[in-house]
């Protein structure tokens, strides 16, 4: 329609122009001097309007695709009070740039969908240009690299003053180990490279992904496994063993005081047995979590008065802090309040014997909106070679520990599908932290 009235419009002035010249011509030849000088006359009118024609539709046109260009997708021309041609031309240029805006507006959504896309996935993508710049990087990668803001490799040297060449240097299908400390603790990453074109540009696409935890969930997997398999086996063993001598007690128990005492010794030794086995089932007892939200702070004002009540705490100064104060988690409110509890009591147990002993309870919210939790003390903080091991099942320095408390800590923050980690620990300063994603 509207090449249509264009061309109909231009064919109306080139027949005019035409009708000019031949007639001009004509009444010249038969020297009608004043009729040629008329028709003559109406030669640089119809140049005019075509002129007119070209200008404001070319106007038009360049306004249209200067306002799309800077996406802008508020112009409008008037489709009322213009005579018919300009209507339709208005109308159709209208009509062009709604369909640029619809375009312009589902590639927009398109890309907000796979960058959603990204951002669900626990692998950090991190797409980089030849020149060190980040076209794109979702949470995963902030969280595992430990930045905020990444828009330039070279910005990984905050990290660790290695990281921004072994970013340069990778090559497509090329695969890396690489470990590097920050505020969480030592991380262990893969990462693998790929190649394409954007643009008529190179693009490098870096996968990243988090070894320990991965290695984690293979170490707990098979102690649960493991556990349930030894508690099974000397459950069905020992039940037995108990019942017997718990019987024979009864029957025989008043006839032979020797055989009483023994008796009473194996019956005491199995049922002791068989509560320290049903204390390590727990490991492998962890129910789903059940989220809920809930505020930290009293959350946590909650838990430092039950801590209050253990031995040894009346002389520990407790404080706490909560930024925002009117900061929410998502989570299982018994399953980390049994977590968050566990760690104030070691705490307490570690400052037992230091002076002017201080623990610090604190709760946070990073962006991306992480809700950390941290627990310190002022201790004497633990041996690089305990440190290694206090997530190992069973593994204690307690005289009386069984060594599942961090254990079952540890598949509680697993099942929220965040983590525990010893942040810190010298002499003077211990700190554990919760995080939530």
């Amino acid at each position: 329609m509207f090449t249509r009235y264009l061309h109909l419009r231009l064919a109306t002035y080139l027949l005019l122009l035409t009708v000019s010249l031949v007639g001009a011509t004509l009444w010249f030849v038969a020297k009608e001097y004043l009729y040629g000088a008329t028709f003559l006359a109406l030669c640089p009118i119809s140049l005019i309007l075509i002129y007119r024609l070209y200008l404001n539709n070319s106007r038009k046109i360049t306004y249209m695709f200067e306002s799309v260009e800077n996406k802008d997708f508020s112009m409008h021309l008037a489709e009322s009070g213009v005579n018919g041609a300009d209507k339709e031309v208005n109308k159709t240029l209208n009509r062009i740039k709604n369909i640029l805006g619809r375009a312009r507006q589902e590639t927009i959504e398109q890309e907000k969908y796979y960058e959603h896309i990204l951002d669900s996935v626990s692998t950090g993508i991190v797409v980089l240009h030849e020149n060190g710049l980040v076209y794109q990087c979702n949470n995963a990668a902030h969280r595992l690299l430990g930045l905020s803001i990444f828009t330039h490799i070279n910005q990984l040297s905050k990290v660790d003053a290695s990281l921004p060449e072994l970013f340069r240097s990778i090559q497509p299908e090329e695969k890396r180990m690489l470990s590097f400390s920050t505020e969480r603790g030592m991380a262990h990453l893969s990462m693998m490279a790929s190649a394409m074109r954007l643009k008529e540009e190179s693009i490098r696409i870096i996968a990243l992904n988090d070894i320990n935890s991965e290695l984690d969930e293979k170490e707990i997997d098979s102690w649960i496994r493991l556990i349930r398999v030894l508690t099974h086996e000397i459950m069905n063993s020992m039940a037995p063993i108990s019942s017997l001598t718990e019987t024979l007690l009864e029957r025989h128990g008043r006839k032979d005081p020797e055989i009483k005492s023994g008796l009473e010794v194996i019956h005491s030794t199995s049922k002791n047995l068989l509560s320290f086995v049903d204390s390590y089932r727990q490991f492998t007892r962890v129910p789903t979590p059940a989220p809920t939200l809930f505020y930290v702070k009293g959350f946590l004002e909650t838990l430092v008065r039950l801590v209050c009540n253990e031995p040894g705490c009346d002389r520990v100064q407790i404080t706490l802090s909560v930024q925002p104060e009117e900061l929410l988690l998502y989570a299982d409110e018994q399953l980390v309040h049994q977590v968050v509890f566990n760690l104030l009591k070691n705490a307490v147990q570690a400052v037992s014997d230091t002076p002017d002993a201080a623990i610090h309870l604190s709760a946070h919210c990073e962006e991306g909106e992480r809700v950390n939790i941290e627990v310190s003390d002022n201790g004497p903080g633990i041996a690089a070679d305990v440190a290694e091991q206090i997530f190992v099942p069973f593994f204690t320095t307690k005289q009386e520990g069984s060594g599942v408390g961090l254990s079952i800590s540890r598949q509680i923050m697993r099942l929220h599908n965040g983590s525990i980690t010893l942040k810190k620990s010298i002499p003077g300063q211990t700190t554990f932290r919760l995080s939530f994603d």
